[in-house]
């Protein structure tokens, strides 16, 4: 007989997706407390929360190949120097103001979502088996594989 342990829980197998969706929410409801101007006791951590998150989340799409370990350090210490980066470019400037550095630290998280999107594009063993046997047949049958007979 069945029981309820027996069954895999959406909690197990959905988790990451949704925690993805909250940390999304986090980093929006921050970002638009901060650029709004608004006085409140969750900007700051919500903001921090986007700062170092949006960069580390980024890095991590980009780098596929290491263990999740290292990609996790890598990706902690390369949001750290990501916004130190535009903290000191943006001091040196003299334009230091907090929506500039927010905007800043979300282009450059959207660039390196777009170089990530970019990769997996492009790999050609990630697209579906299906599609790629009826590009094979399109070959064939376009005549760039023709058989010559034997003489």
């Amino acid at each position: 007989m069945r029981t309820i342990r027996d069954k895999p829980t959406t909690v197990r197998t959905d988790l990451l997706p949704v925690l993805a969706g909250v940390a999304v929410a986090i980093s929006g409801v921050g970002v638009a407390l901060a650029l709004a101007d608004v006085r409140s006791p969750l900007r700051a951590p919500f903001i921090l929360f986007f700062v170092f998150a949006g960069p580390a989340c980024g890095i991590a799409a980009v780098l596929s190949r290491p263990a999740p370990a290292a990609r996790a350090v890598t990706a902690a210490a390369g949001a750290l120097v990501i916004d130190l980066l535009v903290a000191q470019t943006r001091s040196s400037l003299h334009t230091l103001t907090v929506g500039g550095g927010i905007i800043a630290v979300a282009a450059i998280t959207a660039l390196l979502f777009l170089w990530a999107l970019g990769r997996q594009i492009r790999k050609p063993e990630l697209t579906n088996p299906a599609d790629r046997l009826m590009k094979g047949i399109k070959k064939i049958r376009s005549g760039r594989f023709r058989i010559r007979p034997l003489k």
